[in-house]
C-alpha cells in the first residue's frame, strides 16, 4: 500500500518527522518498504498484512497515526445534494445470490461531462502510482484509495433495461473486460449483469461495453459487498487481479459501502457536474452487529508479562474505535469497530494493547508463566507408530497433499466420490487432493529406485481428504507403508503395531481385490471385525 504524505495530511496533522512516522507504523505492524519523492509529494510504501484490510486506504492508515501519536482524526462527511428524480424510477437492482453479494447499492447521476481531472487529483493518483483516465474514473480510484471500498461507475445508457442483476455466471459465459480481453466464466463466479449480458465481474473488473467514455452523460455508481472467496476464485482463475479484487479478498469495512458511494457522488458532482437522483437503491442487507468481547486485565499480564494500567488499556481500545459496554477493576467489555474484522477474541484485544502500548515496552527477560500442554491421544498414538516403524528400519516420508489425476485414480479404496480439484495446480500437474497415501508413497519409492538406493522401507502418516457432498472434505489421518519385504513380513510389522497399541485387539486378513494389487496377494485388514485397511503386493499393472 502506497501512502501519499500530502493526502494523509487531510485526515491527521503530521507534525512528526517522516522517519518517526515510518518507525512508529513499522513497530505497530505496518512494515516500511520504502519512500520516494514524487513531484514534490512523498510516497511511503507500507506492507499491509492480510488481516489488516482496513489499512488498504488512506483513512485506515490515518486511524493508525491518530492512535499512535494521539492526534485528532478528521473523516469527511459527504452529503451530495440530490435534485434529480427518484433513482428507483430509473433503475432496478436485483440480487439473485445473497451468498455471493450480501449488499448492493446504486446511485444515478445524470448530465455529467467527461473530461480531464484537475491537477490536484492527477498528482494524488500519480504519487501512489496510478495514471489519470478521466474525471469520473479517477474519482472512483481516488475514493478506493481513500477508504479501501471499491466502486464502479457504469455508463447508465449502456445498461440494457436500466437493470442491475447480481447473479452467478453461466457455464461458459463470455465476458469482455475493460482491458479488452475476453474471458470465459464459470458458475463459481459472481457477475453484475444488465437485462441482456454481464457488464462486470463482481469485485474484479468492469466490462468494456459499459465503461465510461467521452460520450457518457449518465452514470450508475456501484458500491457493494461481495463474498471474498468468490472474488478470489474469479481473480485467480482468470488471472485478472485488480486493486478492487485485492481489497474485496480482504473484506473491506461493510460500513463504508454507503460512505464511499456518497463520497464518490460528491466528488463527481464537483468535478464533472450533473444532477444526482434522489435516494439510493440499497438491495440486500446490512452486516449484522458485532459481538462484544470481554478483556480480562489479568490476561494481559499473564500473556504479555507486564502490567498495563487499566485506564491506559481503556484509552487504547477507545482510540482504536471500539465501543465500550462495561468497565470495572477486573475487565472491560467492548464491541469492535466495523473496520476491524480481525478482532474476534480476547487475545486479539491483548495484541492490540501490546501493539499500541509498544512492543519495546516489553522487556526481553520478562517472566511469562508457561505450562506444558498435555499431548493429544492422536499425538501419543502416532509417536508410538513412529517408534515401532523406525525400529523395524522404516524411514518416514512426507509427500504433498495434492496429486495428479492419474495418481488419484490409481488407488482409492475409501470412496468412489470424485476427488476435490483445484482450478490452478499447486504443483506441476498436481491439482487433486489425495484420497489415499499409497500412490504418493509409491512415487517416493520409485524416485529412490532411480537413485539406486539399496534399501527402501518407507512409511507416511498424514491426512487424506474424502469428498462429501455440499460440505468440506472428511479429513482422516492415515498410515501407509511400502517395503521390499514379502507379504507376510509386512503383515508381521502390522501385527506388532497392533500389539503395541492395543494388545487385546484381533487383526484378521481376508481375501480382497484391489486393481493396484496382484490378485493372489491382496487382503483386507479387519481389526475386531472393522475395516482397518488393505495389505497387498503391487501387481504388474501398478
Amino acid at each position: 500500500m502506497i501512502i501519499s504524505w500530502d493526502w494523509l495530511k487531510q485526515y491527521v496533522p503530521l507534525e512528526m518527522s517522516r522517519e518517526d512516522l515510518e518507525q512508529r507504523l513499522m513497530m505497530a505492524g505496518l512494515n516500511h518498504e520504502g519512500t520516494e519523492v514524487v513531484d514534490g509529494d512523498t510516497a511511503i510504501e507500507l506492507e499491509v498484512t492480510s488481516n489488516r484490510g482496513d489499512c488498504l486506504g488512506h483513512l485506515g492508515v490515518a486511524r493508525e497515526v491518530s492512535v499512535l501519536f494521539d492526534v485528532p482524526l478528521s473523516i469527511p462527511d459527504p452529503q451530495p445534494p440530490a435534485n434529480g428524480p427518484r433513482v428507483d424510477a430509473l433503475a432496478k437492482v436485483a440480487i439473485e445470490d445473497r451468498q455471493l453479494c450480501p449488499r448492493y447499492t446504486a446511485r444515478v447521476i445524470r448530465g455529467v461531462k467527461i473530461g480531464p481531472s484537475p491537477d490536484w487529483l492527477v498528482r494524488r493518483l500519480a504519487t501512489i502510482g496510478q495514471k489519470s483516465v478521466n474525471n469520473v474514473v479517477d474519482v472512483t480510484n481516488y475514493v478506493l484509495m481513500e477508504c479501501g471500498q471499491p466502486l464502479h461507475a457504469f455508463d447508465f445508457a449502456k445498461l440494457a433495461g436500466g437493470q442491475i442483476i447480481v447473479r452467478r455466471a453461466k457455464p461458459g459465459e463470455k465476458f469482455e473486460a475493460i482491458d479488452h480481453n475476453t474471458y470465459e466464466l464459470d458458475t463459481r463466479m459472481c457477475v453484475i449483469a444488465d437485462a441482456d449480458r454481464p457488464v462486470a465481474i463482481a469485485g474484479v473488473m468492469g466490462g468494456a461495453e459499459s465503461e465510461v467514455s467521452e460520450t457518457t452523460t449518465d452514470l450508475l455508481i456501484e458500491s457493494a459487498a461481495f463474498d471474498p472467496l468468490a472474488v478470489r476464485v474469479a481473480a485467480r482463475t482468470l488471472n485478472l487481479m485488480s486493486p478492487s479484487s485485492f481489497r474485496f479478498e480482504r473484506s473491506p469495512d461493510p460500513a463504508m459501502v454507503d460512505w464511499a458511494s456518497r463520497r464518490c457522488c460528491e466528488l463527481i458532482l464537483d468535478l464533472a457536474g450533473g444532477t444526482l437522483c434522489e435516494g439510493k437503491i440499497d438491495a440486500g442487507q446490512h452486516a449484522p452487529p458485532r459481538e462484544p468481547i470481554v478483556l480480562r486485565f489479568s490476561a494481559i499480564s499473564r500473556l504479555l508479562g507486564i502490567e498495563v494500567p487499566h485506564q491506559e488499556v481503556r484509552r487504547i481500545l477507545e482510540a482504536l474505535g471500539t465501543n465500550e459496554q462495561s468497565f470495572d477493576t477486573d475487565q472491560i467489555e467492548v464491541v469492535p469497530p466495523t473496520w476491524r474484522a480481525d478482532l474476534t477474541r480476547e487475545v486479539d484485544l491483548i495484541e492490540e494493547v501490546a501493539r499500541i502500548h509498544g512492543y519495546d515496552e516489553i522487556p526481553e527477560d520478562v517472566d511469562v508463566p508457561m505450562a506444558a500442554s498435555q499431548k493429544r491421544e492422536v499425538d501419543r498414538v502416532t509417536e508410538q507408530l513412529r517408534h515401532v516403524l523406525t525400529s523395524f528400519g522404516f524411514d518416514e516420508a512426507m509427500t504433498a497433499s495434492v496429486v495428479t489425476e492419474e495418481w488419484s485414480a490409481a488407488f482409492s479404496p475409501w470412496t468412489d466420490a470424485a476427488p476435490l480439484a483445484t482450478s490452478t495446480p499447486l504443483l506441476r500437474g498436481a491439482n487433486h487432493l489425495r484420497r489415499s497415501l499409497v500412490p504418493s508413497l509409491l512415487g517416493a519409492r520409485r524416485y529412490n529406485e532411480t537413485l539406486s538406493n539399496p534399501v527402501i522401507e518407507l512409511f507416511e502418516i498424514a491426512h487424506i481428504y474424502l469428498p462429501r457432498q455440499d460440505r468440506l472434505p472428511d479429513e482422516q489421518l492415515a498410515l501407509a507403508l511400502t517395503s521390499g519385504g514379502g507379504f507376510f513380513e509386512l503383515k508381521g510389522v502390522l501385527e506388532t503395531i497392533i500389539a503395541r497399541l492395543n494388545p487385546a485387539a484381533t487383526l484378521e486378513v481376508v481375501d480382497a481385490a484391489q486393481p493396484l494389487f496382484a490378485g493372489d496377494r491382496c487382503g483386507e485388514l479387519l481389526l475386531d471385525g472393522q475395516r482397518l485397511g488393505f495389505l497387498g503386493e503391487v501387481g504388474e499393472q501398478g
